[in-house]
């Protein structure tokens, strides 16, 4: 992957349009060239600018991710005890899927992005595992027992919600209730 350098305008209208679009879409169903017409650049201004669909690719989910984890930590700071932080993603999930209604952007580049060497299929296994260790860190602070096994539990409930999103049925209430509720009974 290249080198991280600030983006300009223009990269910056190629990542929001690719965002949307890989998100909306699917990451392989959507090329470069519609990218380009989305942000109003040319193709030979998105090639300068990333170098590759797979670099763009790294690039949108590297942000996704960024955000995601700034949220956590959030909701993981404004917890009043070490025992209701650990559940606090759940409750970063409920603020973040009210505007990610198509499920998990980084389930779904999992999905279409099998080969463990391309950049951006990394970036998505280094997301989940990145919360896999938070919440283990978050459960052996709050003195729960047995915390790697809980948070492979919360990690799998968390996932799940992810998974359903896209489907009528409120998961997350019951999936959070659940958390807490084995969170609790770890403590």
């Amino acid at each position: 992957m290249q080198e991280a350098r600030p983006l300009t305008p223009a990269g910056r209208r190629i990542v929001a349009a690719a965002e949307e679009l890989f998100y909306d879409r699917g990451i392989t169903a959507v090329g470069v060239d519609l990218i380009a017409e989305h942000s109003g650049v040319t193709k030979r201004t998105l090639y300068n600018q990333f170098g590759s669909k797979d670099h763009l690719v790294a690039v949108y989910l590297a942000g996704r991710d960024q955000r995601w984890r700034s949220l956590v930590r959030a909701a993981v700071d404004a917890c009043d005890s070490p025992v209701e932080a650990v559940t606090a993603p759940f409750d970063a999930l409920r603020t973040w899927s009210g505007t990610s209604t198509r499920g998990c952007a980084f389930i779904n580049a999992l999905a279409e992005l099998p080969d463990p060497s391309h950049p951006a299929h990394r970036i998505a296994a280094d997301q989940k595992l990145w919360l896999l260790h938070l919440f283990e860190e978050l459960a052996t602070a709050a003195g729960c027992s047995g915390p790697a096994a809980l948070a492979t539990r919360l990690l799998v409930l968390h996932e799940g919600v992810l998974a359903t999103q896209p489907l009528p049925l409120d998961t997350l209430s019951a999936s959070t209730d659940l958390a807490r509720a084995m969170v609790r009974a770890a403590a």
